[in-house]
């Protein structure tokens, strides 16, 4: 039963304390601690991914049950149901393991026009929740990739890897709502204005977490990295 689950943990508990108490090691404080959590984990992962409980109102706005909805909806609620229990970071990825990925159109870019409609009710559906709930001012969404596409053909019915402009936008966590920053040239194939570099966009998410991208560094060969590379800057006007 979970009842002697949870008494064969805290004894486990009880012996490992006593015996990190008698080492003194970190290494050994460290292994119990990845073993606790792990144990958490398996403990609270039965009843954060049953949906059973949800109402039809809250599935609803995620456009879970509907035909092309209902498996991104599902991961966006289940991100909702994590971040209201604590878990710092979540990544929910929309994507397959074909040759051809659902975003990575060389050859079919009406393929993008689907993909947009099985994400957007359920990206939108998230962030009203997560607002209804009182979570979103400390909750960061970041939606968006590496690189985008290129304005023109790709001599074929797609397009090419674009990194030298696209869009991606971020949501709460201190972002000012409703703005737009940047802009491309006249057929959106470059950034020309407000130009933000990957090592910004990484400083600013950072910033908003209360990080400093300058102090978060690491020695490597002789010299010392950061997170963002030798580069970044924050961009203070996304924020509110």
């Amino acid at each position: 039963s979970d009842a002697q689950r949870e008494n064969r943990f805290g004894l486990l508990q009880s012996l490992n304390r006593v015996q990190a108490g008698s080492f003194l090691d970190d290494n050994l404080e460290a292994t119990i601690s990845n073993y606790e959590l792990a144990w958490r984990m398996q403990m609270e992962a039965p009843e954060l991914t049953d949906l059973s409980k949800e109402t039809a109102a809250t599935k609803s706005i995620y456009g879970i049950d509907e035909k092309h909805t209902d498996d991104f909806g599902k991961q966006c609620l289940l991100a909702r149901r994590m971040v209201e229990r604590g878990v710092r970071f979540v990544s929910v990825n929309y994507s397959d393991e074909s040759a051809n990925p659902r975003w990575d159109q060389h050859g079919n870019m009406p393929k993008h026009a689907d993909h947009a409609r099985a994400t957007d009710k359920p990206v939108a559906g998230l962030l009203q929740d997560l607002k209804a709930r009182g979570l979103l001012e400390d909750t960061l969404v970041w939606w968006g990739g590496e690189f985008g596409r290129t304005p023109f053909s790709q001599n074929k019915n797609g397009r090419d890897h674009n990194p030298r402009g696209f869009t991606v936008f971020l949501a709460g966590g201190g972002i000012k709502p409703g703005i737009s920053y940047g802009s491309t040239d006249e057929i959106g194939g470059v950034a020309v204005d407000n130009r933000v570099h990957m090592h910004d966009l990484h400083a600013t998410i950072l910033y908003a977490l209360g990080l400093d991208h300058e102090e978060l560094t690491y020695r490597y060969s002789g010299r010392d990295f950061r997170l963002t590379d030798v580069h970044g800057k924050v961009v203070h006007d996304l924020f509110a």
